[in-house]
């Protein structure tokens, strides 16, 4: 489905088996994936795409109307370009339960204005939050270890970073 542009709603029947890496890139006007309660592998909550057990954040469509989300604490892993190009989030809140944030999964959110990454994270993957121009404030938990390469590169509004104790490597343009 990438680039299908005027795409504003799908849902998933139960003979899906697999859901391939950015399969709703670049669908600009998509509110709502939703998955048949049947299915034995995904499942969806509000119009957010997730595994069958919710532990895996998959897709957030990009033309959700909210402006805040609150990540489920089920969730262990955010995938990489979950939330890329999400333009009405102002806030995310990411639990604890978090362990792992895929590379790009908040790039381009233009309008996110804040972060906190949990303490439960261990590595921010290459272009995180890529181009991320309203970011203003980040707090990277103690158990980050490493921050990827152009993790934060074009957050043009950056103005606190606190990062935790035990960040050992910065990749090259993080920031």
């Amino acid at each position: 489905f990438n680039r299908c542009k005027s795409l504003t709603s799908i849902t998933i029947p139960n003979s899906v088996t697999s859901i391939g890496a950015r399969i709703f890139s670049d669908c600009t006007s998509l509110e709502s994936i939703e998955v048949n309660s049947g299915n034995k592998y995904y499942s969806s909550v509000d119009g957010v795409l997730f595994n069958k057990s919710k532990t895996e954040l998959i897709q957030y469509p990009v033309a959700k109307k909210d402006i805040l989300y609150l990540i489920p604490n089920s969730v262990t892993h955010i995938y990489a370009n979950a939330f890329s190009d999400c333009t009405n989030l102002t806030s995310v809140t990411i639990p604890d339960s978090v362990t792992s944030i895929g590379g790009g999964a908040f790039g381009d959110c233009t309008n996110l204005k804040s972060i906190t990454i949990s303490g439960s994270v261990t590595s921010i993957d290459e272009r995180t939050f890529y181009k991320c121009t309203s970011l203003e404030s980040v707090t990277i938990g103690d158990s980050v270890k490493s921050i990827g390469e152009s993790a934060f590169y074009a957050c043009s509004s950056l103005k606190s970073v606190i990062i935790g104790d035990s960040v050992a490597s910065i990749g090259e343009y993080a920031f």
